[in-house]
């Protein structure tokens, strides 16, 4: 054997049986193409469905006027619009934050948070909007749970020390995650008034297949060290183009 040959197959990483398996499974592309696009229309993508189900030649689930209010709502509420977001759900459907205070609570809680924003970014804020609205719209609420007691007082809490000199528990209050957790919240419960699906297909393979995995490594079986889902996992256009709308096949992202 010459040493060329010898160099080329010690430069070759051998692959765990695990893995071989993995790779001799053939998901059948009609299988793939209704799970991406269930995830685009469940996560509120008209326009990245849309040039999805062209590109796949295949038909859209729903019209995309369908999910368009769920779009303007997501948008509203990522944007700290709150005040339009609830006007918007109650223009979809009353019931909604009627049968949920839990959801219009946070939905609340998160328009306190915009005022307090907006009174903590001047020097000379005034903080009465954010006291008024607290008085009015929270307080009333939160002797009836627990919980809404506990994050009303940690809310009020931003208005006693200094953008720059909060607590980690209160600095998360003020990251855009918390409108994309209630964002999330507002898009199921719309979802499921409308008699569909809550959560798309895709978020709850990702769960179970972590379960799986999970349960294999403790009971021991002989599994490689990293299993990567094969999801594209860089931050960066391409998931800006999905959350306006406008990714294709490619854009679809699970966080």
């Amino acid at each position: 054997m010459s040493s060329s040959t010898v160099s080329v197959s010690a430069a070759t990483p051998t692959r765990h049986a695990f893995q071989r398996r993995i790779d001799d499974i053939k998901p059948s592309k009609t299988d793939i193409n209704f799970v991406i696009m269930d995830y685009l229309i469940n996560e509120g993508y008209p326009r990245a469905a849309q040039k999805f189900a062209k590109e796949a030649n295949i038909q859209p689930l729903v019209e995309e006027e369908s999910i368009q209010s769920r779009v303007e709502i997501r948008n509203a509420i990522h944007a700290g619009n709150i005040e339009v977001a609830i006007h918007k759900i109650n223009d979809l459907n009353p019931q909604i934050l009627d049968t949920d205070p839990a959801l219009h609570f946070a939905l609340l809680r998160l328009q306190l948070i915009e005022l307090i924003r907006t009174c903590t970014l001047s020097p000379n804020a005034d903080i009465t909007p954010a006291l008024t609205f607290a008085s009015s719209q929270l307080a009333p609420r939160a002797p009836t749970n627990p919980e809404f007691l506990k994050d009303l007082e940690l809310t009020m809490a931003l208005l006693i020390f200094p953008p720059e000199n909060l607590s980690p528990q209160l600095a998360e209050l003020l990251k855009p995650s918390l409108r994309q957790e209630v964002a999330n919240r507002v898009n199921e419960a719309i979802l499921a008034s409308l008699g569909a699906r809550r959560e798309a297909r895709l978020r709850n393979l990702v769960r179970l297949r972590s379960w799986a995995e999970n349960k294999a490594r403790e009971a021991g079986k002989d599994l490689p060290a990293v299993l990567p889902l094969g999801l594209n996992d860089d931050k960066g256009e391409d998931e800006d183009e999905a959350m306006n709308g406008n990714g294709g096949a490619g854009d679809v992202m699970v966080s």
